[in-house]
């Protein structure tokens, strides 16, 4: 068997940080089955597999990561949206096992276009980036009445509790305070200094919207690669909603554009500014924006990032224990928020703010 290479945070292949599922560890969780694509995503182990002539998505987490409550909840949201008539997967299962977790779902359908593509690498088109931010704006309104609370503090969510604060640094601090791991992570680095300095001045545009965004479970890693397409273009199934969370719908759609939009991964950060219009036109046309949402966009994406980033530095610094990529989730934290104060950052912003 060719050895299996995952995404790193760099733009080449990189060794996982969670070994392959195997046919054996399938079977023992589904019956007899074999696999016939692992997924390269870095934070977990996953593979689509037949059984019986049905194609199934299993995804095994370790339980640093996710336990079985952890998962819980987010299969909770995806089968609300499922009662919903939103174009999500079907949950089939949950399993513990020794330090592991499984989740089994089926495949989806639709065509897989951007399997291989890493995250903030663009859309194929305008066209494609217009469908997503429709297909984003359905899935909300049917999000609507899932009045869970906001997940338990666990790696690897990308929630919005920090900077949709009045006081964004005491919440910060009670947050810190909450992950051991993250703390640790974040001992000899200048944290504190860093959030005054870069972060803290833009919550004070935000400051004056939060009021007026109503709170709403999100997919919050809206991303091209998370979406199946049918052959009219549209979006034809939403996966992985490991990183959901009661946010706010504008925090998603920031989401979606910082994912999109921005190549971080490239030199020079190539921002496809037309692909985050269409986005935004696409999603307002289905769920139009109230002006308080509007106003809330472009304060709110240099901001939208922040918070998953130091749950994933609390991840590599507590489960992976990678002092690198530690480093490079902080460099994360303060240097996206930093970009936007730059000639490329604030063109994006004046567009989205121009509508």
């Amino acid at each position: 068997m060719s050895v299996h290479l995952a995404h790193g945070l760099g733009t080449d292949p990189a060794p996982p940080d969670w070994p392959p599922l195997t046919d054996a560890e399938v079977t023992g969780v589904v019956g007899p089955a074999r696999v016939v694509w692992r997924s390269p995503r870095p934070l977990s182990a996953a593979a689509v597999v037949e059984r019986d002539g049905r194609r199934l998505f299993v995804k095994r987490h370790h339980v640093g990561v996710r336990t079985p409550e952890g998962v819980a909840e987010e299969h909770g949201f995806v089968r609300h949206l499922r009662r919903h008539g939103a174009p999500v997967v079907e949950v089939l299962d949950l399993v513990a096992r020794d330090e592991w977790t499984y989740e089994v779902h089926s495949a989806g359908v639709g065509q897989d276009l951007y399997r291989d593509a890493l995250s903030w690498s663009p859309f194929l088109s305008p066209a494609h980036a217009h469908a997503a931010g429709r297909a984003l704006a359905r899935l909300h309104l049917a999000a609507e009445g899932f009045d869970a609370p906001r997940r338990a503090p666990q790696p690897l969510v990308a929630s919005f509790t920090v900077f949709a604060s009045q006081d964004p640094f005491e919440e910060l601090e009670r947050y810190v305070a909450e992950r051991p791991a993250l703390a640790k992570g974040l001992a000899d680095l200048p944290w504190r200094e860093d959030t005054q300095r870069v972060l803290l001045p833009l919550h004070e545009r935000l400051a004056p919207h939060l009021g007026a965004l109503p709170p709403l479970w999100t997919h919050n890693d809206w991303h091209a690669s998370n979406l199946l397409w049918g052959a009219d273009g549209e979006v034809s199934t939403v996966l992985d909603f490991g990183m959901s969370d009661r946010t706010t719908a504008v925090h998603d759609l920031a989401t979606a554009i910082e994912r999109n939009a921005v190549q971080w991964l490239q030199p020079g950060f190539p921002v496809c500014e037309e692909d985050a219009v269409a986005l935004v036109d696409g999603y307002a046309s289905v769920r139009p924006l109230s002006a308080a949402e509007s106003a809330a966009l472009p304060a709110l994406l240099p901001l939208v990032h922040a918070e998953f980033a130091l749950s994933e530095l609390g991840y590599f610094s507590g489960v992976t224990r990678s002092a690198e990529n530690t480093r490079l989730a902080y460099e994360y934290y303060v240097g996206h928020a930093e970009w936007f104060a730059g000639e490329a950052g604030g063109r994006l912003l004046r567009r989205l703010t121009a509508g």
